[in-house]
């Protein structure tokens, strides 16, 4: 009997050790732990393709989270994706003239929002929108490119 019992215990303890570490992979693997919340700023950028950019993903300058996706949403006017992004409050100083890109993380890695600072004197603020945008690189299309490319050879 006693040593039925330490087995059930010792089943039980790898069980919840099991979920705590799966727990500890989802929240360092999808940003749960780097929330900005309501503080920060809103900006927005225009793109013609958003690729499988999501909603939570995160906004860098050289390599340092400074933000976070909040919104995608299609414009049917201008036929254009619109993202919206929060920035933190303590990057209130990047130039009104700087790059948005989405950017893929590795060969196989989600896609993310990539600023490159211009050299304006002029700051974003809550609710500029970036003017020079760069789209996702589709891979699709570029096969579909090289295969046509290729083929018409």
């Amino acid at each position: 009997m006693k040593q039925t019992r330490a087995v059930e215990v010792g089943t039980g303890l790898f069980v919840l050790l099991g979920f705590g570490a799966l727990f500890f992979l989802i929240t360092q693997t999808t940003g749960l732990n780097q929330e900005i919340g309501n503080k920060g700023y809103n900006i927005s950028a225009r793109f013609e393709n958003v690729g499988d950019l999501k909603i939570r993903a995160p906004v860098t300058i050289s390599g340092v989270t400074i933000g976070r996706v909040t919104a995608i949403a299609f414009d049917a006017e201008r036929l254009n994706a619109v993202v919206k992004m929060t920035i933190a409050p303590q990057y209130d100083k990047l130039p009104d003239d700087s790059e948005a890109a989405i950017l893929t993380a590795g060969l196989i890695g989600g896609q993310y929002v990539g600023l490159t600072p211009g050299g304006s004197e002029a700051f974003l603020q809550d609710g500029s929108e970036v003017e020079f945008t760069q789209s996702a690189v589709v891979l699709e299309n570029l096969i579909g490119k090289f295969l046509s490319s290729v083929g018409s050879k």
